[in-house]
Order: structure tokens, then sequence, then C-alpha cells
């Protein structure tokens, strides 16, 4: 079985519409008029490059990344939002981002071997949070930590990002101090 493949996109213009009626006369002027169809391949405004990032530069030895505690072999990324809707606490909110990132994803290439000459115990985690920057130093490192499984962490960075908004209400007895919801980003980097 063999397949074509079409190299360039085609868009199909008409340059004039009839409707289809079965009662105009032969000599009609309007059937003289046949509607020609047009190839045009698409316009595209400008070609649009990837960047290399530190990690890929780092992986490929062309550039070594000076903020980062160690080399690393970054297989993916994953991301993820956390809330804490009541009771205004940030590390809640960052652990729920954490577990929102893994939660989607086994990873069992590492547990099975998968790739050659890597071992379960020698995978690696870099931790990036959005946290709102008035609520930084409230964050409790060790507890975000705590949700990873495995792996080992070797670089944990919060960052300006975030957001503080309101929920809409106070609930006491759910523990509110006031409106505020906190929102935090997370980004994990997992590699070897």
């Amino acid at each position: 079985m063999t397949a074509s493949v079409l190299k360039l996109p085609l868009l199909l213009a008409f340059t004039e519409f009839r409707p289809l009626d079965r009662h105009i006369p032969k000599n009609h002027p309007s059937n003289s008029v046949k509607p020609s169809l047009s190839l045009k391949t698409p316009r595209f405004p400008r070609q649009v490059k990837a960047r290399t990032t530190p990690m890929e530069a780092e992986q490929s030895g062309t550039a070594v990344n000076p903020s980062s505690n160690a080399s690393m072999k970054l297989l993916f990324v994953e991301m993820g939002v956390g809330y804490d809707q009541h009771g205004q606490d940030i590390t809640a909110a960052a652990m729920r981002a954490c577990r929102d990132a893994i939660s989607s994803n086994s990873i069992p290439a590492f547990r099975r071997g998968s790739i050659p000459g890597v071992t379960f115990g020698q995978m690696k985690l870099q931790i990036k949070l959005g946290v709102p920057h008035s609520l930084q130093q409230s964050l409790d490192v060790e507890r975000v930590k705590s949700v990873f499984p495995y792996g080992e962490i070797v670089k944990f960075e919060v960052v300006d990002g975030g957001m503080i908004c309101s929920s809409g209400v106070y609930v006491e007895e759910m523990g509110d101090k006031n409106e505020d919801c906190y929102i935090v980003n997370a980004a994990v980097y997992v590699g070897y």
C-alpha cells in the first residue's frame, strides 16, 4: 500500500459562485462563464525558530548553565497549578501545584531500566515554583518537597509568580482570615 504525500498545503479559491439552476437556458450569458479553480500556497509571515534552553545546551555540550546546582539530562517537564481558596496557606497551594504537575504522569522508564545505563536511583528533579513575592517567606519548602515520592531534588527554585486574588467569599469555619485565594504555578523538570 502506498500513500501519496502532499508537500505543501493548498488553499482552494473559487473566483465565482453561481447557484445551480436547471431552468437557465443554454444560450444564457451566464453559461459562458466558467468558474475557475486556482491553487494557492499559504503565506506565512515569518519562519519561527525554537530557541535552545540552557538545559538543552548543557546536554549537547555546547554550554553550561551557571545557575544549575547539578548537571542533569532533561527528559521532560511537568507543569501544574495549585490553589488555596480558604485558609490562606501558600504552602498548601504550592503542594497542590506540585501534585498537579506530577499526578497525570507515570515514569516506568526509570523502574524498568528503559534508559540504558540509568538506574531508578539516578532520577533527578528540578522544581521551579511561581509564588507571589509577598508570600515567599511563608513557604515551607520541606513540606513542598515531601510531595515527590521519589527522585533526588537537585534544585528547588522559587520565583515571583502565581497570584493573590479574591475567592469571593469569607468562610471563617474553614480557617479564612480574609477572602484571599493563593495561586502557585509549578514546573517540575525530570531527568537523570
